[in-house]
């Protein structure tokens, strides 16, 4: 009932968003008209839409993604003809003509007339489709969800509940603006202009939606506000789920823990049990590991996925507290969770625990059974754990070290019974990719480029998912990429077919990072880096060169840029001179 919770009220938070403001002129549209037949039908369809394609999204599969494309074509060809019919009703009949039923509704519509509960509900099935991808973490926390748990009926729930959350807000603001827009025209006497323009409102939500400003600024400017609300949710209802536990678990405690705890009482909550570590394919660095045998100790829990950014730069910290605290009785064990293919490859983690130098104990989750014990829905996430096996604080991704550590010391001491702790805090040194992000002058994010994912692509050609295409490259804006030569874009990634074909990318931020593989040959792949033009110099990533230069000789995350001046908008280009990469995601730091 939480998460239900989470996603109807993560919806609600969508009117906060700057994403959706292409979409407001439509919903505005609707203000003053008769909520059964015309607002309720248009949110019915928005929500209806959104749910129904989310849900595709979910089961996956190149139909489902050209579906929503084509959806989203037609949504905007919609919304344009709606856009011009509110500017004029002589062209309205033009624009009519050719599908007279269809026609007439949007003519009655744009003219102030009574409006119908067919074209209410066709203008929400319109939003629907265009507000889909731009819906913000909490559908990419759904969509994860559904992959690694199977798409069901659960699902498409989550989704739905999600939609009515934003229908709710969207409702509310549409009540907010008939009244507005009632006053002005009682006072005004304009109601022929507004009606302009709001047309001409539409328009430029529709020329706004068609080049992307609608998933790129806008969804940049919302991402910040919108997850930082979204996470203080989650931890909030969690935290309310915690203190009920903490409760049941007191009574549940043997006497002899009941002494100890009067001896000395963290102030920590308690969340949960310590779930099972069944399921793992494979144990690295130890012997399979139970919970029964773990009791007495201390246990961090690091899900983790060796070529996330955000775990990388984790890991140092992971690793240096299970170095310090060792002898004192914490136990870390990281949970290898796959997000790509390539990644569930044992070889491949033993090869990045290795290289990362870890040495304790990594439970590999092919299946993600550890994963669905814990609940758990990010990467990377930690769970600490104190000796009578509760789980008592819980961290989504990185940051915030100086917390968890503190965490730790008071969870030794309670095991303990006494109130000793080591005052002192790691400060692991790191280097490449391991160091610490420039939040501050961080202007880009992560961009997938295999077509499940994929966002603000520009070339010309668009994609050819699953097949071999010649692409080209104009100059990108911000945020924008593409691709040159010939390549074959697959759901997780975009494969070279031939050698001097490239990436191109506008970024700004400090670090780019791109995740590439040698490709199923395994054979070396040579390329070379750009920044606006020119070889990086000083700006090299740990990967490459000065001159740019650099191999894929691995699947993982290569460091190809950091800036060591002032960071400012760059174009980025990367050539390689074989073929057969695989280029997966860029990350920024």
């Amino acid at each position: 009932m939480i998460l239900f919770t989470i996603a109807y009220l993560a919806g609600v938070l969508t009117i906060v968003s700057p994403c959706i403001l292409p979409v407001l002129p439509f919903v505005f549209s609707r203000a003053g008209q008769p909520f059964t037949r015309s607002i309720l039908p248009m949110l019915l369809g928005k929500v209806v839409t959104f749910a129904g394609v989310a849900t595709l999204a979910a089961l996956g599969g190149e139909w489902a993604v050209q579906a929503n494309e084509i959806g989203r074509y037609a949504a905007i060809a919609l919304l344009g003809a709606f856009g011009l019919i509110l500017l004029s009703p002589r062209l309205a009949a033009v624009i009519t003509r050719p599908a007279v039923a269809l026609g007439n509704r949007l003519s009655q519509r744009a003219a102030g007339q009574k409006a119908t509960v067919g074209a209410s509900f066709l203008l929400g099935v319109a939003t629907g489709l265009l507000w889909a991808p731009c819906a913000g973490p909490i559908l990419g926390l759904v969509l994860t969800g559904a992959a690694l748990h199977g798409a069901n009926v659960e699902t498409t729930l989550l989704l739905t509940a999600y939609a009515a959350g934003a229908a709710t807000s969207l409702a509310l603001a549409v009540f907010a603006g008939g009244r507005v827009f009632a006053a002005m025209k009682r006072s005004l006497g304009l109601g022929e202009r507004l009606r302009q323009g709001l047309g001409v409102a539409v328009l430029a939500g529709v020329a706004a939606i068609a080049l992307g400003v609608d998933t790129g600024l806008l969804a940049r400017l919302s991402y910040a506000g919108t997850t930082s609300l979204e996470q203080s949710l989650l931890d909030r209802l969690r935290g309310n789920s915690a203190e009920r536990a903490d409760t049941a678990a007191n009574n549940r405690m043997a006497p002899a823990a009941n002494d100890a705890r009067q001896a000395y009482r963290s102030t920590l909550p308690v969340e949960g049990r310590f779930p099972s570590l069944d399921g793992a394919v494979a144990w690295l660095n130890s012997e399979p590991l139970t919970v029964e045998e773990l009791r007495g100790k201390v246990v961090l829990v690091d899900f983790w996925t060796y070529s996330c950014i955000n775990c990388i730069r984790t890991v140092p910290y992971v690793r240096a507290w299970a170095e310090k605290y060792r002898d004192q009785g914490l136990v870390v064990i990281g949970v290898h969770a796959p997000e790509f293919a390539f990644e569930k490859r044992i070889d491949n983690v033993r090869r990045a625990v290795r290289d990362f130098e870890i040495g304790y104990p990594v439970a590999i989750d092919n299946d993600f059974a550890i994963w669905r014990a814990f609940g758990n829905n990010y990467w990377p996430a930690h769970y600490f754990i104190d000796a009578e096996g509760r789980i008592r604080y819980h961290h989504f991704g990185e940051g915030d070290y100086e917390r968890s550590e503190r965490v730790i010391q008071e969870l030794l001491a309670e095991a303990a019974g006494n109130r000793r702790t080591d005052g002192g805090l790691v400060s692991p040194k790191t280097n490449g990719a391991e160091a610490a992000p420039d939040f501050a002058s961080l202007g880009s994010g992560e961009a997938y480029i295999g077509y499940m994912r994929a966002s603000n692509f520009v070339s010309p050609e668009g994609v050819g998912a699953d097949s071999a295409r010649d692409y080209s490259m104009a100059r990108p804006g911000l945020n924008q990429w593409g691709l040159t030569g010939n390549w074959t874009v697959g759901p997780e990634q975009a494969t070279l077919n031939h050698t001097g074909g490239g990436i191109t990318y506008r970024f700004s931020a400090r670090d780019l990072h791109l995740v590439l593989g040698p490709g199923a040959s395994g054979r070396k792949v040579r390329f070379q880096v750009k920044v606006d033009g020119a070889a990086p110099s000083v700006d090299h990533g740990a990967d490459i060169d000065a001159g740019g230069n650099g191999t894929v000789s691995e699947t993982r995350l290569y460091q190809l840029v950091r800036q060591s001046g002032d960071v400012r908008e760059r174009t980025f280009e990367i050539r390689f001179l074989d073929p057969g990469v695989e280029a997966f995601v860029f990350t920024f730091g």
